[in-house]
């Protein structure tokens, strides 16, 4: 009787997306053995035989997985629950669909499984004609099945039932007036146990007044499935956080209570490792002993224990054999409303493949990941001119230093190391819950907030009048600039790091948030003495304050509401801050294939770093045209042409790309474009004829060329294009950068900052030929406006909307 009435705690495979392999279940099991939980739950919704197909029995090799899984289970002293979810299209009333259900059952019962669990949740209230001549309700039908399959099975130990009104957010009218849980409470069995997840999908808390008002109506007390860890709803969130919110008292209350995790397994540590410890908490304040769980001390002794895992030198996702891999039937799903008819709440499954970054037919993915042919050969060439050109500081001055010494310490971000406890906590901060962010988090979004609705203090006109805001303002700035660094650095040393099967799971969080500070880094900096003030004809992003966010998602979403209202997490809430934060595909896209290690930085430029970007479009010039340096007459000549009149005339709106090496790329803006031409003729041009005059009956090679292109490219625009595109940019970057995202981000750190000085649109030039850019542009959002009618030469521009 005492086994019988155990509470349950554990596990539960439930979340929509690519399912665990086989390694990673026994690992999972010895987790649960070692921190004393008992239960394990398979419910698989990407096993089609477990929803869509749950008619038909498993094959002989499925079966021998399946009962690997179960004796692997027993073996770890775990009781395993096997779950078949029939209720999209089984008929309650047909002897045939209930003799289909007996065998299935009773196939997975010969295999050495002694728990079951029939699940109805996410599914149409309505029934087939048969079904309403049979029964006087949809909950009678559910009933009627679930009692027979109960008996058919012997009446076991462990039988639970997921009702289709699992919380009280999907009751009707509510919890205690629902005819439904009503009819659930006075017919089911009384030894089957309901299935619960408390006041809402994704619960806050769990309160003791809400789940003694279940047990009333249940006449039974529920278990509860607990979806606090879950991310299967949002693809750009994860939870390390504790455990928390659920009170041990609660446990007089229910049955047992099982985490639906991350689907990401190695995300898991912390919310199970804190999940033992309060279980082991409620097991002691049984025994009468003053114990109170406390997540933060939960997560400080997972924190060290995890800083021992994530320091192994692990292989990706754990698995071993393709047969792992075939076999891992399971996927699951946590309970949420289904896909099919809340399409607008769910990523759809074509985003479950960002997930792997590594081959799906892999059996064995990388142990590290591989620099690709262009990166490699990419590398080895910035490493043979660093030999003979000096070298920049990461502002792009020249330095002391030499290129070479510092290719050769790149190892310092691209080696395998440990990572510290202070950057573990830090991802775990920005990785916390669904209802409530880590410190880290707090503190991002606090002062980025503070900064973007004070940057009047430091805009144009603003800097002279309040020269302690001023300075209080620009100290936040540092703070926040410092966070910005630590998640990049926190990126690196993910990749960095000997445990590859964490790199793998993790990756594409960090990386995501990693693109998103870069550009929340790089508009911080550029608005300090930038952006332009309250009086400005073009009207200030602090005018225009339609234009970004004005709150977060917690406050957005409330303390009532399911955490997927608000997508995103903390990159989501960052990118909600920002001047264009309603241009989601900017901020979401798919990670590369292999993580790199390179350490990248995004910022204003600087009158310094003309040098280096000089040196930087004359490679570029000469890589595609084939040419030699000798044959230029003057260095200038091209950064004259290419970059010379942005720099010039509007350096505001240049930002720079470097990585450990130096300056690799850079992105050059013009606000108005129709002001900016008339400058242009009136100053720059003028000044490039005196820098390349002609000498007799010679001239500087290509000189008049050069500035014949040059009153070219500042020719006139159709007004009908300038309307609506008044602003323009220009984006180079050295070929071996084949981290694509880098450069969307770097044109985003631009967007930023010409919309927050008024503009509405932007538009770029591009050559016909040069399909790959058009490509890339394209994705971003640039539509073709004309091709070869703004100008005297053929041409294609491209538009995009800010």
């Amino acid at each position: 009787m005492e086994e019988e009435k155990q509470f349950l705690c554990g596990v539960v495979e439930g979340f929509y997306g690519r399912p665990w392999s086989m390694d990673q279940r026994k690992v999972l099991f010895q987790w649960m053995q070692r921190w004393g939980l008992n239960t394990y739950l398979y419910g698989p919704k990407d096993d089609l035989k477990h929803r869509l197909l749950w008619r038909e029995v498993y094959s002989p090799e499925e079966e021998a997985q399946l009962r690997t899984l179960i004796a692997e289970a027993q073996f770890r002293g775990l009781r395993f629950v096997y779950a078949l979810s029939p209720g999209q299209d089984i008929v309650f009333s047909s002897s045939c669909d209930l003799t289909l259900l007996k065998r299935k059952l009773k196939q997975v019962s010969d295999q050495g499984c002694q728990a079951f669990a029939i699940l109805f949740d996410d599914i149409d209230h309505s029934m087939c004609q048969a079904d309403s001549e049979a029964f006087a309700s949809f909950a009678h039908a559910q009933v009627t099945v679930t009692n027979e399959i109960y008996q058919f099975l012997g009446e076991p130990d462990v039988f639970l039932f997921c009702p289709t009104e699992y919380c009280g957010s999907l009751c009707s009218p509510s919890v205690s007036k629902s005819h439904y849980l009503q009819t659930i409470g006075e017919d089911l069995l009384p030894n089957i146990t309901v299935i619960w997840t408390g006041s809402k999908v994704i619960s806050r808390k769990l309160s003791l007044d809400c789940l003694a008002e279940v047990e009333s109506v249940l006449q039974r007390s529920p278990l509860i499935w607990d979806n606090l860890h879950a991310n299967d709803y949002d693809s750009r969130r994860l939870f390390l956080g504790p455990f928390k919110g659920r009170d041990p008292k609660i446990r007089s209350h229910l049955r047992g209570l099982l985490l639906n995790p991350n689907c990401e397994f190695e995300a898991n540590y912390i919310p199970l490792h804190t999940l033992g410890t309060w279980y082991r908490t409620g097991k002691e304040e049984m025994k009468d002993e003053e114990l109170e769980y406390c997540p933060d001390g939960a997560l400080t002794a997972a924190l060290h224990d995890w800083m021992e895992e994530l320091n192994q030198p692990l292989q990706a996702g754990r698995q071993n054999s393709r047969a792992d891999q075939r076999v891992s039937v399971v996927s699951s799903r946590s309970k949420t409303p289904d896909r099919s008819s809340c399409r607008s709440t769910f990523r759809a499954t074509s985003a479950v493949a960002k997930l792997p970054v590594f081959p799906l037919n892999s059996s064995s993915p990388p142990s590290s990941p591989p620099m690709g042919k262009r990166e490699r050969e990419g590398e080895k060439e910035r490493t043979q001119q660093s030999s003979q050109q000096p070298p920049v500081s990461r502002s792009g001055a020249p330095t002391g230093g030499g290129r070479a010494q510092k290719a050769q310490g790149r190892g310092l971000c691209g080696g395998k190391g440990l990572l510290s406890e202070a950057q573990v906590r830090l991802l775990v901060g920005l990785h916390y819950l669904p209802h409530e962010h880590g410190p880290s988090a707090q503190k991002l979004l606090q002062d980025l907030t503070w900064l973007k609705t004070n940057c009047h203090l430091v805009s144009t006109t603003g800097k002279k009048t309040q020269p302690q805001k001023v300075d209080e303002w620009r100290g936040r700035a540092s703070r926040f600039l410092s966070l910005c660094e630590e998640i990049a650095q926190l990126h690196c040393s993910v990749v960095g790091g000997v445990n590859r099967a964490v790199l793998y799971d993790l990756y594409p969080y960090v990386w995501d948030l990693r693109n998103t500070a870069l550009v929340a880094k790089a508009f911080i900096s550029w608005l300090d003495g930038r952006v332009l003030g309250d009086s400005s004809n073009l009207g200030s992003w602090r005018n225009c304050f339609h234009w970004c966010g004005k709150t977060t998602g917690v406050d957005v979403s409330g303390v009532d509401s399911e955490p997927w209202v608000f997508k995103g997490g903390v990159s989501g809430e960052v990118q909600v801050l920002l001047p264009i934060g309603n241009s989601s595909e900017l901020f979401t896209h798919p990670p590369p294939l292999f993580p790199t290690s390179r350490l990248y930085n995004i910022r204003p430029y600087h009158n310094k770093d003309k040098v280096e970007l000089y040196r930087m479009v004359r490679q570029l010039h000469l890589r595609t045209q084939g040419g030699q340096e000798s044959s230029m007459a003057h260095p200038d000549v091209i950064g004259d042409r290419c970059l010379g009149p942005c720099l010039a005339l509007s350096p505001e709106y240049s930002f720079v790309l470097e990585d450990e090496l130096g300056v690799c790329g850079c992105v050059l803006g013009i606000l108005d474009v129709g002001s900016f031409a008339k400058r242009c003729q009136a100053t720059w041009i003028p000044a490039m004829r005196d820098k390349y005059p002609p000498k007799g009956n010679n001239t500087l090679t290509n000189s008049q060329d050069l500035i014949r292109l040059m009153e070219e490219d500042q020719g006139e625009y159709p007004d009908s294009l300038l309307y609506h595109f008044p602003s323009q940019l220009r984006l180079d970057a050295l070929p071996e950068l084949v981290d694509v995202s880098v450069s969307r981000t770097l044109i985003t750190a631009l967007f930023t900052a010409l919309k927050a000085n008024g503009s509405q649109g932007v538009f770029c030039e591009v050559q016909p030929t040069d399909h790959q850019r058009l490509e890339f542009l394209t994705k971003l959002g640039f539509l073709e406006i004309l091709r070869g009618e703004a100008r005297s030469r053929e041409g294609v521009v491209l538009g995009r909307l800010l």
